[in-house]
């Protein structure tokens, strides 16, 4: 399927749940007026990429289509920067999912690489377009209801029970650390800035976090588990307290968002856009140059990485330890 002139040729490696995730967010994008066309994809093991969508045999052969322009690397976490960095070379605009890799280093070499090449590499942080989320950060920056008292994020997930063997060796997926707790710390750090220290608790798969900032901000805390029980119901939610307001986000409930405020309960009217269709819109737009800001660069996943190794110190030592320094 080759795009009409003028059309971003996307494909996608990896067609597991986030490549129907992306596959779908681009054909949004294409719904909606954006110059993009979905052209091709690696093979998928459960029919989840569109019927109509060609499967090309592997990654190489995708890279190698001239029709191609840009791609989303939706592989396992162990793949991102060898695959991202075979993009780059290959002359193509690159959209990474989390975590792009388990160690700061990593990130920052396929950093380096995406400065020289020219081209857009984009990290998938999903929570800095999450519905609700960016409303937060507004609030938070804009003193909108007062400064901050406190802040409590928590995820809750059943242990994934696809790619089972690559979720149960932390040494490749690096756990519901790096899977899934993630999101939290990307987005508090978004909020806040770079702790000066922090102190987990709990274990990889089952953790929580305190963050200390240096501008007299008080705590934030994350919480972020992959639970046993395979019922469990995935659970997403923070609660911030300012001087003069209280904010809930809660996706079980309906509305999620609410601010409590002078004895009051009002709800939120969220954008009706998901997460994945906005990241992928924000990125098609970069590769447009019809922005010009990213929202999200790979200079921040590295640092988010960073963060996320402190935790790995500090669940190994049961201490507080000092947060790294800001990107270089």
């Amino acid at each position: 399927m080759t795009p009409p002139p003028g059309t971003l040729g996307v494909g996608i490696i990896g067609a597991g749940f986030m490549g129907r995730t992306h596959a779908a967010a681009y054909l949004a994008a294409s719904a909606a007026g954006l110059p993009v066309a979905l052209v091709a994809s690696t093979p998928d093991r459960d029919g989840v990429i569109p019927g109509d969508v060609p499967k090309l045999a592997d990654a190489g052969a995708l890279l190698a289509r001239s029709d191609i322009h840009a791609v989303s690397i939706c592989t396992y976490t162990d793949s991102h920067v060898e695959l991202a960095l075979e993009a780059l070379a290959a002359g193509k605009h690159v959209l990474v999912e989390k975590p792009v890799a388990l160690r700061r280093s990593e990130v920052e070499r396929l950093a380096a690489a995406a400065r020289h090449s020219g081209q857009v590499c984009m990290p998938a942080m999903c929570m800095r377009f999450w519905p609700g989320w960016p409303w937060l950060r507004e609030r938070v920056l804009a003193g909108t209801f007062g400064a901050v008292r406190s802040a409590e994020f928590s995820r809750l997930s059943a242990r994934p029970s696809w790619g089972v063997e690559f979720y149960a060796d932390h040494r490749r997926s690096g756990g519901a650390l790096f899977d899934l707790h993630i999101h939290d710390v990307d987005f508090i750090r978004w909020c806040f800035g770079d702790p000066a220290t922090l102190a987990s608790a709990g274990r990889r798969e089952d953790l929580r976090t305190v963050y200390h900032f240096p501008s007299g901000l008080p705590d934030v805390s994350a919480r972020g588990a992959w639970l046993d029980d395979p019922a469990t119901v995935f659970a997403m939610r923070y609660l911030v307290r300012f001087e003069e307001a209280e904010i809930r986000f809660d996706l079980a409930d309906s509305p999620p968002l609410r601010v409590l405020h002078g004895g009051t309960s009002q709800a939120v009217t969220l954008p009706s856009e998901s997460a994945y269709e906005s990241e992928v819109r924000h990125f098609v737009e970069l590769v447009l140059a019809r922005t010009a800001r990213p929202i999200a660069t790979l200079e921040e996943a590295a640092a988010v990485t960073g963060i996320l190794e402190a935790e790995e110190r500090s669940l190994a030592s049961a201490g507080a330890v000092a947060s790294p320094s800001p990107p270089r």
